[in-house]
């Protein structure tokens, strides 16, 4: 059933050319939009005769999305759409913007994915580069991972990340820098600075901020407790840019201009809403009635977007039980209050009545026995679920670099 829902009248104004939205304009009624309408007739569905000159002067560009949370989509975009979201993101925010004003670098440490995404577009521009200027996205920003799987890093790999980093760092007057990263992926590299003994080697940011995926409580824990500098967390996406960030009490808050935020219950009575976007802040794409993928839940249990209090997972990775929909985030609760040693985990629905959950520990030991039996009743009495528990010392990463937290 298509929705009617009021969108302030600047939005209306701003797409009425657009031939994607021309029904819905006529019709007074903006249905919701879902990643495989954008694919449908494109770019047809989204020229204008502005888009149509923009490309050719090179204002607007096609690219791909580096698919690592679903499947590549051609996207139209200012050059640079995300990253200068993210710049605008970490010159405003209070705890880190002192980072940004001081002239600090950005190395970042995240998916191979968004790597290669890079040299990419570099190679296509400028043909063969060396290997470190194919991995720099622009004049203050460098990507350091060249390998799928971070748990495999070997000390090569960790001394050339290293380095990479303190060339970075050599710009600064006074050795500053910016470290933006996955979360899972800085916590391997950690990891691997103890096994290699290279803990010293490694210089201390003046800032952080994790930006690519949901990041659990245990694995934020363990960021917060080893630097001394501000953890900060972003959400946003390829297509839409940074819609909310933390402080440094893991306070989150919007970061909307030129956006509409709406929150649909994931279903009937559920307090897990599902993101819907109407945003003009990409001039040649506006996304309007947009249905991101992920959920969020707020402060009261009510769909008012101002009272978002965290982003708790993507719609496609819910896990039903028979008690209720759950969220990664709602899981991740019980995993921090009675393992907070787990690092990575993954969840088996092995059939309506079993569960099956993985984990690696941040020392490489299983979890004490008691705490085991405290989570498994703790999941059995949420989820009205049977669940066994094994330890791993090694969790494959997905092929788009990330991990997936369930499967069912």
């Amino acid at each position: 059933m298509q929705t009617k829902h009021q969108l302030p009248m600047e939005i209306v104004r701003y797409i009425q050319d657009i031939p994607i939205y021309q029904s819905s304009i006529t019709n007074g009624y903006f249905p919701v939009l879902d990643k495989p309408t954008l694919a449908e007739n494109f770019p047809a569905n989204w020229m204008t005769p502005a888009l149509a000159e923009a490309l050719v002067t090179g204002e607007a560009e096609m690219v791909l999305s580096t698919g690592t949370n679903h499947a590549r989509m051609q996207i139209i975009r200012p050059p640079l759409f995300l990253l200068h979201s993210y710049y605008e993101l970490w010159s405003q925010h209070p705890d880190i913007g002192d980072s940004w004003e001081k002239g600090c670098q950005r190395v970042s440490l995240t998916t191979v994915l968004a790597t290669e995404h890079v040299q990419r577009i570099n190679n296509k521009k400028s043909g063969v580069l060396a290997d470190r200027e194919s991995r720099r996205l622009d004049a203050r920003t460098l990507y350091l991972n060249k390998q799928l799987e971070p748990a495999k890093w070997s000390r090569a790999s960790i001394i050339r990340i290293l380095d990479d980093i303190k060339f970075v760092q050599q710009q600064h007057p006074c050795g500053l820098y910016h470290l933006d990263c996955s979360s899972y992926h800085l916590v391997h590299f950690l990891l691997k600075l103890v096994e290699f003994g290279l803990e010293k080697e490694f210089p201390e940011p003046a800032s952080i901020i994790h930006a690519y995926e949901f990041t659990p409580a245990n694995v934020r824990a363990f960021l917060i407790d080893r630097f001394n500098c501000p953890v900060i967390d972003l959400f946003g996406s390829t297509e839409l840019g940074y819609l909310f960030y933390n402080d440094r009490q893991g306070q989150y808050y919007p970061h909307t201009n030129k956006m509409h935020l709406e929150l649909i219950p994931l279903e009937e009575g559920s307090t897990i809403y599902s993101l819907i976007v109407s945003s003009i802040r990409n001039p040649w794409m506006p996304l309007i009635r947009y249905r991101s993928g992920d959920c969020v839940q707020t402060t009261d249990n009510t769909a008012d977007p101002n009272k978002v209090r965290r982003v708790c997972g993507r719609e496609k990775e819910m896990l039903v039980t028979n008690k209720r929909l759950m969220s990664q985030a709602d899981f991740d609760d019980l995993i921090a209050i009675f393992a907070s040693n787990i690092f990575i985990y993954h969840l088996h629905k092995k059939n309506s009545n079993t569960l099956e959950l993985s984990y690696t520990t941040f020392n490489a030991e299983p979890v004490a026995a008691d705490n085991i039996n405290k989570l498994k009743q703790a999941i059995s009495t949420t989820t009205g679920m049977s669940v066994s528990i094994t330890w791993c010392t090694f969790m494959g990463i997905g092929k788009s670099g990330k991990y997936a937290w369930i499967s069912q």
